[in-house]
């Protein structure tokens, strides 16, 4: 692929966009960055806070802990940290930098000042609406379809951001419908390192140190301590374990930043720790893992565009058979194989649920690792399932616009009952 090839320049537009730095679980930090916003706007400590968030926000919010709060979980602790503490200017990294100080303030702001959380039904699945008042005054922020999105920004009636939101969509995003799996195989194999090196390079090293921490500290389930205490240390093992530690870590507190992919740092450390861990086992250079993790993260979004960012549908899974084709990739699969594994891998795993961020993601990151590596297993041997093979579609083009509408239409009365039994609960 040449340097004036449309799809090159959109290639490395849309790994921009995508591959950037987030403290904490992405739905709860976006939460603290609208108040962060609100509060900002408003130009005064709140006085009291009101809070809509879609049912998948709510989903992804409830359980995971907010990074700089003493462990505190859920939508009231996202918002108070990012209005004591927050600085929008930092968009995902919006509370990387709390003190003492500022953290028992959060605590204070929670016990003294009503927050109000209300279920929006906007008919879009990404949605947050955060108002602050202080005294007759208000300020309000809206962040839409993806998480530092704000298309809205109100103070008291005057609009300074106002942007229509319309049904699902990525708006002022690169058109994602220039992804194809051939061209993505041509991009990694052509791309000048130079365009990518800085963002790769920052990927490599800040979901690696989030994995070794996840290995060293007491996190969530410890999944990635688990799966090395059973004695294997093989690299398929470590690829599953120190991806899963990644998670134990960043879904349990850890003050860490990672590399995101799709709007997920979950995701992120999927599609890079184990391509990663297999570069180092075979002794690959520096280029050839940089051109894997390229290829590794294209086909996690090019996934997840039929996908949709939140949906019922594990983002582990998309991410999991990216690193599978990574890993493909790295150990000198051409397209036909690297194809293969995509399907193979989608077909093993693609009816795992996501039913919101917590310790759990751990665990599914570790399946969806094992079927995307399985996934290239059996295409080295000539094993692959066949078109008809359930969603498995002639064409991995097919098969990854199958699993896109299995999450869209089919699963999507699926993730409105995730939403009422964790809100029963």
């Amino acid at each position: 692929m040449q340097k004036d090839d449309q799809k090159y320049s959109a290639y490395i537009k849309i790994l921009n966009e995508e591959l950037i730095p987030a403290m904490g679980c992405t739905e709860p930090i976006a939460l603290s960055l609208a108040a962060a916003k609100a509060r900002e706007t408003l130009g005064a400590l709140p006085e009291r806070v009101s809070v809509g968030a879609s049912g998948s926000v709510i989903k992804n919010v409830k359980s995971v802990v907010v990074p700089h709060t003493n462990h505190l979980r859920g939508i009231p602790a996202a918002a108070a940290a990012g209005i004591i503490a927050g600085n929008p200017a930092r968009e995902l990294e919006v509370i990387a930098d709390v003190s003492d100080e500022q953290c028992a303030a959060i605590a204070q702001f929670l016990e003294t000042t009503p927050i109000s959380v209300s279920h929006i039904d906007n008919g879009i699945t990404f949605d947050i609406i955060v108002t602050v008042h202080a005294g007759a005054s208000y300020a309000t922020v809206r962040i839409a379809h993806y998480h530092t999105n704000i298309v809205l920004i109100e103070k008291d009636g005057k609009r300074t951001v106002d942007i229509p939101v319309s049904e699902e969509g990525d708006e002022g995003l690169t058109d994602r419908s220039l992804l194809d799996i051939e061209s993505i195989y041509d991009f990694a194999q052509t791309v000048a390192l130079a365009d990518v090196r800085d963002l790769i390079a920052r990927q490599i090293s800040y979901n690696t140190a989030i994995a070794a921490e996840g290995l060293c500290g007491a996190y969530g389930s410890s999944i990635g301590k688990l799966l090395l205490a059973s004695g294997r240390t093989d690299v398929h093992t470590r690829a599953k374990a120190k991806a899963a530690a990644g998670s134990d870590a960043r879904m349990n507190g850890c003050e860490l930043p990672v590399v995101i992919n799709s709007g997920s740092g979950n995701q992120g450390i999927t599609c890079s720790v184990p391509v990663i861990e297999y570069a180092a086992e075979y002794h690959k250079s520096e280029e050839e893992l940089y051109r894997a993790l390229v290829l590794s993260n294209l086909v996690a979004i090019h996934q997840k565009t039929g996908i949709g960012r939140l949906s019922a549908y594990c983002g582990a899974v998309s991410a999991g058979t990216g690193a599978g084709a990574g890993i493909a990739y790295l150990l000198g699969a051409g397209i036909e194989d690297i194809a293969h594994t995509i399907s193979n891998s989608l077909a093993i795993a693609s009816g795992m649920i996501c039913d919101g961020a917590k310790a759990s993601c751990a665990a599914k990151i570790a399946e969806s690792v094992d079927a995307g590596i399985l996934g290239y297993t059996m295409s080295t041997h000539k094993k692959n399932f066949l078109p008809g093979d359930g969603i498995v579609g002639r064409t991995v083009e097919a098969t990854i616009a199958n699993v896109g509408r299995l999450a869209q239409d089919g699963m999507h009365q699926t993730n409105e009952e995730i939403i009422k039994i964790m809100v029963e609960q």
